[in-house]
């Protein structure tokens, strides 16, 4: 399934289901993306498919 809304670099988003904030770093294939999230002190990264991330807004 083609997407017309695109995530970009340093977008922040979070999984559908839950889980903590993520930031976009890239977009690694067709519709998937590369996000990075701190646990604790570690940072962690993973590979996401757009259907299961929603965007996060800035709030101030």
């Amino acid at each position: 399934m083609s997407n017309t809304i695109k995530l970009k670099s340093g977008d922040i988003v979070m999984l559908k289901s839950g889980g903590p904030e993520m930031t976009v770093k890239e977009e690694v294939s067709p519709n998937n993306y590369k996000c990075q999230w701190f646990a604790g002190k570690k940072l962690d990264m993973g590979v996401f498919p757009f259907d299961s991330l929603t965007t996060i807004t800035a709030e101030g």
